[in-house]
C-alpha cells in the first residue's frame, strides 16, 4: 500500500509540474503571438506605445525581457512569496501562495482566489454529498427491482432531470422555495458556515438541490448499470450459495464492486467542478470561482485567469489521486 501511494503521488506530482509548464507557456506565450505587450494584461490600459522606451522599461521591471525559462523559474519561485510592482508605485509584498497582483481590482490574486474558494466549495461539498446518496441509492434500488415500477419511476425521474439544465431547475427552486413559499429569506446571501451556520445553509439549500438534481440522475443510471451486471456475476452466486443474507450479498459484495467505477467518476467530477460552477453561482448570485473566472475572462485579468487555472488543475490532479487512494480501500487487487 505505501508503493502505490508513493507511485501514485509522484505521479500527482508530475502531472501538476507538467500543467504549470503548459499553462505558464500558453498565458506568456500568447500575448505574444497577438503581437501585444503582456503588460497590458497585467496592468490595464497605459498610455505607452508600442516599442515605445516607457514599455520597454516596464517590461524590463515585470521580467518580461527574460528568457522564457528564466520568466517561469520566476513565476514558480514567486508562489512562495516575493514582491510586486507596477513599475510606477511602492512595491506590494505578496506571501505565499502568491499567484500575483490583479491591478485591475487592486488585490492579490491569492485573496481574490481565497474570498472565492468557500463558496465553491460549500456548494460542491454539499452538493456532492447529495447526489452521491440519492444516485447510488435510487440506482441500487432500479438494479435489485429491474423492471418494477420502482425501476421505472426512479429511471423515469433520471431522464427528466437529466434533461433539465440548472438555469431551468434553479430559478424554478427560487419560485417556488423562496418567492412564492417563501421558506429561504429573499436577502440570503453566503455567509461562512462558522460564522452562522443557518445562514450558510440557507444559502447553500437550493444550489445544493440544482446542482445535486443533475449529477444524481447521473449517478443513478450508472449505478443501476454497474449493479445489474455485478449482481450477475459468479462471485455472487457463490456468495448466496454460502447462505449470506440479502442485505449482506448487496451491500458487502455488489455494491462494493459496482462502486468502483463510479468512484472515478465521482472525483473526476469533483475535480472539475471546481472553478466552473458558473451557471449555479450566477442563478443564485453567489461569488465562487466561477464567477471570478468569468469577470476575470472579461477584464482579460490575466493573473486571475492563470491563479485560478492553477488552481482548478491541482484540484482535478487531488481529486485523481484521492480516488486512487480510495481504489486501494475498496478493491485492494489494485495495489499489487
Amino acid at each position: 500500500m505505501i508503493r502505490f501511494l508513493i507511485r501514485r503521488i509522484a505521479g500527482a506530482v508530475v502531472v501538476v509540474w507538467i500543467v504549470s509548464v503548459v499553462t505558464f507557456l500558453i498565458f506568456q506565450i500568447a500575448p505574444a503571438l497577438s503581437n501585444t505587450s503582456p503588460v497590458y494584461y497585467y496592468v490595464g490600459k497605459i498610455p505607452f506605445k508600442p516599442g515605445s522606451t516607457q514599455l520597454k522599461l516596464l517590461e524590463h521591471r515585470f521580467g518580461f525581457d527574460l528568457p522564457i525559462w528564466q520568466q517561469y523559474t520566476n513565476f514558480i519561485g514567486g508562489i512562495f512569496g516575493k514582491q510586486i510592482s507596477d513599475g510606477v508605485n511602492t512595491p506590494i509584498d505578496c506571501p505565499f501562495p502568491c499567484f500575483g497582483y490583479s491591478f485591475r481590482q487592486n488585490e492579490l490574486v491569492s485573496v481574490l482566489i481565497g474570498r472565492a474558494i468557500p463558496v465553491s466549495a460549500s456548494i460542491i461539498v454539499g452538493a456532492a454529498i447529495l447526489w452521491l446518496i440519492f444516485g447510488v441509492l435510487v440506482g441500487t434500488l432500479s438494479a435489485l427491482k429491474p423492471g418494477s415500477i420502482v425501476d421505472r419511476v426512479g429511471m423515469g425521474g433520471a431522464l427528466a432531470a437529466v434533461s433539465l439544465p440548472i438555469f431551468f431547475t434553479g430559478p424554478l427552486l427560487l419560485l417556488v422555495f423562496q418567492y412564492t413559499l417563501g421558506w429561504i429569506p429573499l436577502s440570503t446571501a453566503y455567509v461562512s458556515p462558522f460564522v452562522n451556520p443557518l445562514g450558510w445553509f440557507q444559502s447553500m439549500i437550493l444550489p445544493w438541490v440544482a446542482l445535486a438534481f443533475l449529477f444524481a440522475a447521473l449517478y443513478a443510471r450508472l449505478t443501476r448499470s454497474n449493479m445489474i451486471e455485478t449482481m450477475s456475476e459468479d462471485f455472487i452466486r457463490t456468495a448466496r450459495a454460502k447462505g449470506l443474507s440479502r442485505q449482506t450479498v448487496v451491500v458487502r459484495h455488489g455494491l462494493r464492486a459496482a462502486l468502483t467505477p463510479i468512484v472515478t467518476i465521482f472525483g473526476i467530477d469533483l475535480g472539475t467542478l471546481i472553478g466552473s460552477t458558473v451557471i449555479t453561482e450566477s442563478v443564485f448570485n453567489l461569488r465562487g470561482l466561477g464567477y471570478l473566472s468569468i469577470q476575470s475572462i472579461l477584464q482579460q485579468d490575466l493573473p486571475v485567469i492563470l491563479g485560478v487555472t492553477i488552481i482548478a488543475a491541482v484540484a482535478l490532479v487531488v481529486a485523481n489521486l484521492l480516488v486512487d487512494i480510495a481504489y486501494g480501500i475498496i478493491d485492494p487487487r489494485v495495489t499489487v
